[in-house]
């Protein structure tokens, strides 16, 4: 697969990333926003649903990607401690909460509970894959 480019002006287009990213893996610490520039970066470690099929079974990968947001006008989060940059955050979906149009707050809803919100001033977001892919043996279970 050639990697992966995206961009959301609307809330669908932010539907179809979030598809993307659903079980990717970050770090606390990687995680950075500017306020003076009004951006948000996210690098993560993409998990592939389209991955390459094997006889038996599929072949599961992950690759490095980052998601930038444009146009934040201020993040907060709840169930982070920004203190354990080294902690590691998986990324369930992403959501768009209208406000006054076209502005809103773009939500990363997480496991265990952790959320950050961006408050923006519309929606203006980009993926892209980083480099190749490496392969991993298990894949994400949402069990209940």
């Amino acid at each position: 697969m050639d990697q992966l480019k995206l961009a959301a002006l609307d809330e669908d287009d932010l539907k179809v990333i979030s598809a993307y990213v659903q079980d990717a893996l970050m770090q606390i610490g990687d995680i950075d926003y500017s306020p003076a520039r009004k951006w948000f970066l996210v690098p993560m470690n993409r998990f592939v649903r389209d991955g390459k099929r094997r006889f038996f079974r599929r072949q599961y990968e992950r690759r490095r990607s980052v998601l930038h947001f444009e146009h934040v006008l201020s993040v907060r989060s709840t169930g982070i401690d920004r203190q354990n940059i080294k902690d590691v955050l998986s990324l369930l979906a992403i959501r768009f909460v209208p406000g006054e149009a076209p502005a809103g707050t773009i939500e990363l809803v997480f496991a265990g509970d952790a959320a950050i919100r961006l408050e923006v001033e519309l929606i203006e977001a980009r993926l892209a894959d980083l480099g190749p892919a490496w392969a991993t043996s298990s894949r994400p279970f949402h069990g209940v």
